[in-house]
């Protein structure tokens, strides 16, 4: 028997959006479902079997899964509000994970690249990583699908960890019209460097915050100067040199650490406040969604290894995280609690026609 394609793919989102952390769990959650609401999905002759469940969801294409719900999801993200601060603008932040229980035949370990819409929530691409190499192959493809669903990459602004810090990378994103702000470290030595040379002690502070909370004091101090002759430093389209300080006193133990990061960024779009939040924002794909995955929707321990099973999965669990966010959800546990209660509404959430917000 054929099912409907669309069917199967939505029954996939809503069940996972109600806390279904593997293949046969979609397939348990169809099947509790009474016939009225199966019917409402678009099975109007029955319902599949758990195998047919699992070997259409491994074979899909994952990168286009992966484009067709982040676009389903933007499509019903509210409209921005008014009164953004002057300098507002889409920070994507870009980090790869991989899926330590996912292992193929050839033993190794299925590693995603992935996109995040910071001020949403929503990840807008997700790429697997070639076994054979590492995550710098797959920024292109990752930037490409980025664009395709923004429609254009003109101001957005990347972070990423300094394993991006790639001279490509820079070239690749700011001829789209994009921006940067990556950090440098031990990969790139020269301009490591070269940051750590400039004459921080005569730059004045340009901001300053402090934390507390759960026996912990962070002090974030960030320096940033204009980078005043073209090529003078070992990385293109570079404008900015930024230094941040961390100091941590945690139980009477201070620790304090420095980071150099550069920004494509002109201080007169990018101030030291702006690069103190930007920067932040980096750690966001790993705590609002790689860790989401790994400690609500246990992610880490499904073997899942067929076909395009695995990113088929996290793709998914990255709609359901998008969704509850986007929403207005900051416990996603609860969220997939409360839409398992009320099956009823996610049906018809998830079903419904809305228009384009965007």
């Amino acid at each position: 028997m054929r099912y409907p394609l669309a069917a199967l793919l939505a029954v996939a989102v809503c069940a996972v959006l109600a806390g279904a952390t593997s293949f046969t769990a979609i397939a348990d959650w169809l099947y509790d479902l009474d016939e009225p609401d199966q019917q409402r999905l678009g099975f109007d002759r029955g319902v599949p079997a758990g195998t047919t469940v699992w070997r259409l969801l491994t074979r899909l294409d994952d990168a286009l899964v992966s484009s067709v719900l982040a676009g389903w999801l933007r499509a019903r993200t509210p409209a921005p509000v008014a009164g953004r601060p002057r300098r507002y603008r889409t920070v994507i932040a870009v980090d790869g994970k991989t899926l330590r229980g996912a292992r193929p035949a050839d033993g190794r370990q299925v590693h995603l690249l992935s996109a995040l819409d910071t001020g949403t929530g929503i990840v807008l691409a997700q790429v697997t990583v070639d076994t054979k190499s590492n995550e710098i192959p797959s920024f292109t493809p990752l930037l490409d699908a980025v664009e395709s669903l923004l429609g254009s990459l003109a101001g957005v602004l990347f972070v990423a960890d300094a394993l991006h810090t790639q001279t490509g990378h820079a070239e690749q994103i700011t001829r789209r019209g994009a921006h940067l702000l990556l950090q440098a470290k031990g990969n790139q030595p020269t301009l490591h460097a070269q940051l750590k040379a400039v004459p921080w002690a005569q730059i004045p502070v340009g901001d300053r915050t402090r934390d507390r909370g759960h026996g912990r004091k962070e002090t974030r101090t960030v320096k940033a100067v204009t980078l005043q002759i073209p090529g003078g430093i070992a990385f293109p389209h570079a404008r900015q040199a930024v230094r941040i300080t961390r100091t941590r006193t945690v139980e009477g133990k201070t620790s304090r650490e420095t980071a150099y990061l550069v920004t494509s960024l002109s201080a007169a779009d990018a101030q030291p406040a702006d690069l103190q939040k930007w920067a932040r924002s980096e750690w966001l794909i790993e705590n609002q969604v790689h860790n989401v995955r790994d400690v609500t929707f246990r992610e880490d321990l499904h073997q899942a290894r067929t076909g395009t099973g695995p990113a088929v999965m996290a793709t998914l669990r990255n709609t359901a995280i998008g969704w509850h966010r986007i929403n207005g959800e900051t416990n996603i546990a609860r969220a997939n609690r409360r839409a398992d209660r009320r099956s009823n509404d996610l049906i018809t959430a998830v079903t419904s026609s809305y228009p384009n917000t965007q």
